[in-house]
């Protein structure tokens, strides 16, 4: 298998019907996302979450989602996007950020549940095993574009990237790291562990464990993930001190969740 994928030069279009074209991209987002939402319906039963309320988050969260990650990844890339305004509007083309997914779709997924009334914490722990289990697939949609990859490896995984889309540091090499499959590898991984979590948490095996808990340890996890593997990328980034804009990113993140996911511990009721 190694040998094929280190040979392989894969296609961007899934296949084309006239003029129009199906992206691999936009065929595995779509292929992760329903089977995010499915294995959520299927949790909900036993978090004694209405199905109503699962198909309102589908909504509510895709939105948010989708609107997050194409802003945050037009501000990460202004450079080139201020002088390729339409650009912006071409997510077929990849450009949607995991983290603007984070903040978009859970900012919108705040906002359905102050309108409906109901636990943020208990729809957070839902939607991110969700959310992990739908980025298993969408990060192999960066293999088909030949994006966010490592840098240069003579490791029998390592992947080939077409010239023109190599860093100008690295036109001579020809060898890559499969950074989206070590993170698609890695979001499985967090997925494991979270679903673990959560079904121990609903059977009351946990029971000194506050609702928001798996949400938290998500960002955690996923944070962690991502700040490691920003090591090996080589898209260009902006910088503070030499560290890159998502590391930065994932740092806050993970303080952050370490600080509500200590207070939650501690605080005497579930709201």
């Amino acid at each position: 298998m190694f040998n094929f994928f280190h040979n392989y030069i894969p296609q961007s279009i899934l296949f084309s019907v006239g003029p129009f074209e199906i992206h691999w991209y936009a065929f595995l987002m779509v292929i992760g996302g329903l089977i995010g939402y499915f294995i959520v319906l299927k949790l909900a039963k036993l978090y004694q979450v209405d199905k109503k309320v699962i198909e309102a988050l589908l909504i509510w969260f895709s939105v948010g989602a989708v609107i997050g990650a194409r802003i945050y990844y037009v501000l990460y890339s202004w450079s080139f996007y201020q002088d390729n305004l339409l650009d912006i509007f071409k997510i077929w083309n990849g450009g949607l950020a995991v983290h603007g997914v984070m903040i978009g779709g859970f900012i919108a997924t705040l906002l359905m549940c102050k309108v409906k009334r109901i636990n943020f914490w208990k729809i957070a722990d839902l939607a991110v095993i969700g959310l992990v289990s739908a980025q298993v697939f969408g990060r192999i949609g960066n293999y088909f574009n030949q994006e966010i990859f490592g840098k240069p490896t003579d490791l029998p995984w390592g992947i080939p990237i077409e010239s023109l889309n190599r860093p100008a540091e690295y036109l001579n090499s020809e060898y890559f790291h499969p950074t989206f499959i070590y993170e698609s590898l890695g979001n499985l991984v967090i997925f494991d562990l979270l679903l673990f979590f959560f079904l121990r948490f609903v059977k009351g095996q946990m029971s000194n464990v506050k609702g928001g808990s798996v949400f938290l340890s998500y960002l955690i996890l996923y944070s962690i993930l991502r700040f490691s593997l920003e090591f090996l990328r080589t898209d260009s980034s902006p910088e503070l001190f030499g560290i890159r804009w998502a590391q930065l990113f994932s740092v806050v993140i993970i303080m952050s969740g370490m600080v509500f996911l200590f207070a939650r511990h501690f605080r005497k009721n579930d709201s």
